[in-house]
């Protein structure tokens, strides 16, 4: 699965340069809620207007016709991402995306932030190109570090599942959602 193939997103993200930010400084990441099945949507219309948006997806099984193929759904059903310094401006441009609900936070001066180490892990896991399923939020177990291979930093919480190989949970804390990647456990150390 292919993450965002979007050159605006690239350059946008890639960068981290803002016109309101520091050149040092990467804008915050903020998740938007949408209505169901309305993610795609949010992230075109927001695209459209500039805005680095982020819509990671994995691909299941579905059976159409009779017919079983592929098809790539939002890995966080009814989120997407937003990397853009946030003020007031930004925060009614991005409140117009028809189909989105809100965006996390108290208050457009006040929205909650999903840490970029979050979202990083996210995009290394989609650019490995790993098989990915969903997982229930965790938030017990053994912290851990990838430290070979395509995810080598990543850091997650491992389920044992066999006895050299693992699941390594990944976490948006803010949405209290989870995904889950087959790794070698000898792969692995303590974070």
């Amino acid at each position: 699965m292919q993450p965002n193939a979007d050159p605006e997103f690239d350059r946008a993200v890639g960068d981290g340069e803002p016109a309101a930010a520091p050149s040092h400084e990467t804008p915050p990441w903020y998740a938007l809620y949408t209505r169901s099945h309305c993610e795609q949507l949010v992230y075109e219309q927001l695209v459209a207007r500039g805005f680095p948006a982020f819509l990671p997806k994995i691909d299941i099984w579905s059976r159409r016709g009779g017919i079983r193929h592929r098809i790539a759904i939002p890995m966080f059903p009814s989120y997407l991402f937003l990397c853009h310094v946030m003020d007031k401006f930004s925060f009614i441009e991005v409140s117009k995306a028809r189909g989105l609900v809100r965006i996390l936070g108290e208050r457009w001066d006040r929205l909650s932030i999903v840490p970029e180490a979050e979202i990083n892990a996210i995009q290394r896991v989609l650019y490995a190109e790993v098989p990915v399923i969903p997982h229930p939020y965790l938030r017990e177990g053994q912290r851990v570090r990838i430290t070979h291979g395509p995810l080598n930093g990543v850091e997650g919480i491992l389920v044992q599942s066999k006895p050299n190989k693992g699941l390594l949970v990944l976490s948006i804390d803010l949405l209290r959602r989870s995904i889950a990647v087959e790794v070698d456990a000898t792969d692995v150390g303590v974070a």
